[in-house]
């Protein structure tokens, strides 16, 4: 069976990117700068940016803006409609969203501490997702894709969150355990799924980028 794969893009930067401010499920507009990295990545995508210059069949989207918009551009230039997926939003903080990573941490220091260790079961203040359950609904909705395109290229726009998650999967990296790899805004990440067993191909493909960042928290 030959393997499915997918490029994995973090949405392009906006200006909460670049204050370090929690996002989450709000819809916060690329920046000019997220749009200049938009145009890189599917300039990159058109050119040859995948193991196999094998060609994408579909390409998904968070359906927030941040996310929906740098995927225009590769889809305007592939050719291809966008499919818009709920579940491939970044995690919800809660209480937190607008805040600051420094606010956080200044006005809820116990979820702040509880949030850096990676504690999978504490749902984040005000109805936000427990890391244990954003990464169910995000493998829900990846397995979906995975299983609509066997042995295809596919493209998902997504978010920082997500990537992580993702990475983990197919690393074998626990959840709680702290970051040891890059999520910059609008690389390239490639994930193979044959049989059922995932594997990271390539990762944080920065070459087609002047500058980009990686804010998150690891």
């Amino acid at each position: 069976m030959t393997a499915t794969r997918l490029c994995l893009v973090r949405h392009g930067e906006t200006a909460w990117n670049a204050e370090r401010r929690i996002q989450g499920q709000l819809d916060v507009p690329l920046s000019a700068a997220g749009h200049a990295q938009a145009r890189a990545a599917a300039n990159a995508l058109t050119q040859e940016s995948n193991p196999d210059s094998d060609s994408c069949c579909a390409i998904y989207s968070s359906d927030l803006a941040r996310a929906l918009h740098t995927a225009e551009a590769a889809a305007h230039l592939l050719g291809l409609p966008i499919r818009r997926l709920a579940g491939l939003r970044e995690r919800h903080y809660g209480v937190l969203q607008t805040l600051t990573y420094a606010e956080f941490k200044q006005r809820h220091p116990d979820a702040h501490a509880r949030f850096l260790s990676r504690e999978e079961d504490f749902a984040l203040p005000g109805g936000g997702e427990s890391l244990r359950q954003f990464a169910e609904r995000v493998h829900a909705c990846v397995d979906g894709i995975v299983a609509a395109h066997p042995g295809g290229q596919v493209l998902v726009f997504t978010h920082g969150g997500v990537l992580d998650i993702l990475h983990r999967r197919a690393s074998g990296k626990p959840l709680a355990a702290p970051r040891d790899f890059d999520i910059p805004n609008a690389a390239l990440n490639w994930i193979g799924i044959e049989a059922g067993r995932w594997s990271v191909l390539a990762w944080a493909d920065c070459s087609h980028l002047t500058e980009t960042l990686d804010e998150l928290p690891g």
